[in-house]
């Protein structure tokens, strides 16, 4: 079931938060607490019944090692066995399901072997619900998981909300809020809080994403086909492909929040405007902010961190992000992509080390440095979403060779005609001006709604600022690294003027789900 759907919109949620709320009222707090249960259940079985399976016996599985880890001396030969035997497990299972494939199509391309195995389908959600409960498991040896209840741990894993795309939710965030009262309690204040979250997110994803899905698909599929792409071409496929994902994922990161505080529940933030990020570090703790924590917590600083020397935190930077890459998907593309932000990061770490040996603190640069630097950080993070989004890596270098100019700067002579003197300039430094206009190139409106939206991303506030006056969600990272917009005039209130605006954005957006299209993080 999806969020941008019909029938989540008009009978799926209605229903969950009338039957919640009518049962948390009437003091049945456990009922209502099966029943959400029961609910999230139903929504992740919509798409394939038999997954329900899996994901019931890994909560079932997860949970009795957490129990026995809690009842286990830490640091023993047992409790590392535990731990060490549940993780494995975990892996095994997600190994098996995302990556089995992969590794045999390869083993068969190196050994010149015949293996093979039968279709496996991918589960919905199983690197978002398995990485979780890790995390679980890993706390509960460290002594740092209390004994929850079962009903409240069936419900961390499968909250609706936030199980099929994330974010990805830590034990000590979610479970404590199952024991407070007031989240059974209805509150109109809560609920169109959250409300209105929801439909600022779902018209990003229906009216934004998905409109600009339209010039990045195709470019990237005759890329993938063998085609060369002009100049114009790549970067029009290249910045609609990085402006679908932002707001594909940013609007999935609204709605779960949206969603979350209806039922009284506030998810972590996940997301925080990352093209506004001047640098690469900057970037990973604004974008899918919670898989960033993960990464961090559970393997960068467990591999040593920074605490070896800067050879061996390159090192670990490099492992974590090539791990970060194979976590998105199971194909080269995804692997070159993490080696490629690693490097960036490698880069970045080692660039701040040398303003601090010159300067004696890292370089603030003033405004023009600033922007410098985010231009420079969106061009690298475009780039990479370059072999994020091909399906071969053929496909991603033919879409960089297309951005570098290697096959020509072409655009219809109408254009160069519109361009007048700017359009004699490009002729001059050898841009080609022909009757007949290149397949991928979609007018100068197509240029117009980029810039309008690389416009909007830069200088208009996130949808966190503009409810940072109701704390809609946790924040992941402290706001001296991620700061919000101080005095910040365009924040929401509970007046009818807001109200409007929130049902304006609803309505449009509905009338953008006439054609469904799935979450790009739900591959993953």
């Amino acid at each position: 079931m999806l969020f941008n759907s019909y029938v989540f919109v008009f009978a799926f949620l209605p229903i969950v938060l009338a039957v919640f709320y009518l049962l948390g009222q009437s003091g049945g707090r456990r009922l209502a607490v099966t029943w959400l249960v029961l609910a999230s259940l139903f929504f992740y079985g919509w798409w394939n019944p038999a997954n329900l399976g899996l994901i019931l016996a890994s909560i079932f599985f997860n949970f009795s090692l957490g129990l026995m880890l809690n009842k286990t001396e830490r640091g023993t030969t047992k409790a590392k066995s535990i731990l060490a035997f549940g993780v494995a497990a975990n892996l095994v299972s997600i190994g098996y399901y995302k990556y089995a494939n992969f590794f045999v199509d390869n083993a068969n391309f190196v050994l010149d072997a015949g293996w093979n195995f039968d279709t496996i389908i991918l589960p919905l959600a199983i690197s978002f619900f398995t990485f979780q409960q890790i995390a679980y498991l890993v706390d509960a040896y460290a002594g740092e998981t209390s004994e929850y209840n079962f009903l409240h741990y069936a419900l961390f894993v499968t909250f609706f909300p936030q199980l099929i795309a994330g974010p990805i939710v830590h034990h000590k965030e979610m479970l404590p809020q199952f024991e407070f009262g007031n989240i059974y309690k209805f509150a109109s204040n809560r609920l169109l809080i959250g409300a209105t979250i929801f439909a600022i997110g779902l018209f990003k994803k229906t009216v934004i994403a998905d409109g600009i899905a339209v010039y990045a698909t195709p470019v990237f599929f005759a890329a993938d086909s063998g085609v060369e792409l002009t100049f114009v071409e790549a970067w029009t496929g290249a910045l609609a492909y990085t402006f679908q994902l932002y707001f594909d994922f940013s609007g999935y990161s609204d709605m779960a929040i949206g969603l979350a505080r209806m039922f009284g529940i506030r998810l972590p933030l996940n997301f925080f405007s990352p093209y506004k990020a001047n640098n690469i570090i900057d970037f990973w703790r604004r974008w899918h902010m919670t898989l960033s924590r993960f990464l961090r917590d559970y393997v960068y600083i467990p591999l040593g961190g920074s605490r070896r020397g800067p050879s061996r935190r390159h090192v670990n930077l490099m492992i974590t992000m090539l791990l970060g890459g194979l976590w998105h998907g199971a194909g080269w593309t995804f692997v070159i992509w993490g080696a490629l932000h690693g490097t960036y990061l490698v880069i970045n770490h080692g660039f701040n080390h040398v303003r601090v040996e010159v300067f004696g603190r890292p370089a603030e640069g003033g405004a023009a440095g600033r922007a410098v630097a985010r231009v420079v950080t969106f061009v690298a993070v475009v780039v990479g979403w370059v072999f994020f989004r091909a399906e071969t890596f053929p496909g991603a270098l033919a879409v960089l060779e297309g951005m570098a100019g290697m096959n020509g700067f072409v655009l219809p002579q109408q254009v160069g005609a519109a361009l007048g003197p700017i359009g004699d300039g490009l002729a001059a430094m050898g841009w080609q001006f022909t009757a007949e206009a290149p397949a991928h190139f979609y007018g100068m409106r197509s240029i117009g709604y980029l810039a309008l939206l690389m416009t909007i991303i830069w200088y208009l506030p996130n949808t966190y600022e503009i409810m940072q006056r109701y704390r809609p969600a946790m924040e992941v990272y402290a706001h001296s690294k991620i700061p919000t917009i101080a005095g910040l005039r365009l924040q929401w209130r509970l007046t009818p003027g807001w109200a409007a605006v929130g049902g304006a954005c609803a309505c449009i957006a509905i009338l953008g789900m006439s054609s469904v299209s799935e979450f790009l993080y739900f591959q993953f």
